[in-house]
C-alpha cells in the first residue's frame, strides 16, 4: 500500500513515520509538508477558504502519484481535511485525530486533552461525541522547546501538563507532535494515554486491509 502523509508541522513526520515502522512496516509512505499553514493559522486565529484550498491542493497532488490512501497529521485544520475526503472519494482520507477519538470513546466518559498548538484546543474537543467530558490543557512552551531542539524539555512540560488531568479515565495526546511524551505522561499519571501516530496507522491499515 502507498500512503500519503501531508504535515502541516514538521515535527509530525518522526512520530508517524517511527507508529508505521512499528505498526505497518510493509506500507510505503511518502510526505508533504507545508508548515506555512500553521503559521498563517496561528497568526489569523481561524481557517479561511484559501487554507482550505492548499489543503485541496495537497490531497489532489498525493492522490495524482497513485496513493491508496491520505492521513493528515494537522489536528487544529477538521474542516479542511472533510473537503478533502467529500472531494477524493472513494480514497481513504483520514483526519489525523478521528481514529483516536473512537479509541478514546471506548475507554471512558472523561477524556483528558493534552495539546501544545492551542487552535487544536479551539477546534478539536467538537469532534468528541457531545456524551464525552473533554478537560482540555494547554502545554505551555512545549512546541517552542521541540522548536528549538530541546525534546527533553518538551516531554517535561507535556508530563508536568498532564498532572492536571488524573481525574480523567483516559489522556489522549491530541497531535502527532506531542506523541513521543506518551511514556513521559503515562510515567507521571498512571493513566492510558493515546496517541494520534499509533490510533491513526491502525485504523487506515484495517480500511486498507479489508
Amino acid at each position: 500500500m502507498r500512503i500519503a502523509l501531508i504535515h502541516a508541522l514538521k515535527h509530525s513526520v518522526a512520530p508517524i513515520e517511527e507508529a508505521f515502522g512499528r505498526l505497518w512496516p510493509d506500507a510505503t509512505t511518502f510526505n508533504l509538508l507545508d508548515d506555512s499553514l500553521s503559521a498563517d493559522l496561528a497568526t489569523q486565529g481561524r481557517i479561511t477558504e484559501e487554507m482550505t484550498q492548499r489543503f485541496l491542493t495537497l490531497a489532489h497532488y498525493a492522490a495524482g502519484t497513485g496513493a491508496d490512501g491520505i492521513l493528515f497529521t494537522c489536528s487544529a485544520f477538521g474542516p479542511c481535511i472533510e473537503a478533502c475526503s467529500e472531494e477524493l472519494y472513494p480514497i481513504p482520507v483520514l483526519k489525523p485525530n478521528e481514529a483516536m477519538i473512537r479509541e478514546a470513546e471506548q475507554s471512558g466518559m472523561q477524556i483528558g486533552l493534552l495539546a501544545s498548538f492551542a487552535p487544536t484546543l479551539r477546534s478539536m474537543p467538537s469532534e468528541f461525541p457531545s456524551n464525552l467530558m473533554i478537560v482540555p490543557r494547554f502545554v505551555e512552551g512545549a512546541l517552542s522547546a521541540l522548536d528549538q531542539g530541546n525534546a527533553q524539555l518538551h516531554d517535561q512540560l507535556t508530563a508536568d501538563a498532564a498532572q492536571d488531568l488524573q481525574d480523567c479515565d483516559v489522556i489522549a495526546l491530541a497531535q502527532f507532535s506531542l506523541a513521543r511524551a506518551q511514556y513521559a505522561v503515562a510515567n507521571k499519571t498512571g493513566k492510558t494515554v493515546l496517541t494520534t501516530p499509533d490510533c491513526a496507522v491502525r485504523a487506515l491499515r484495517a480500511r486498507l486491509d479489508n
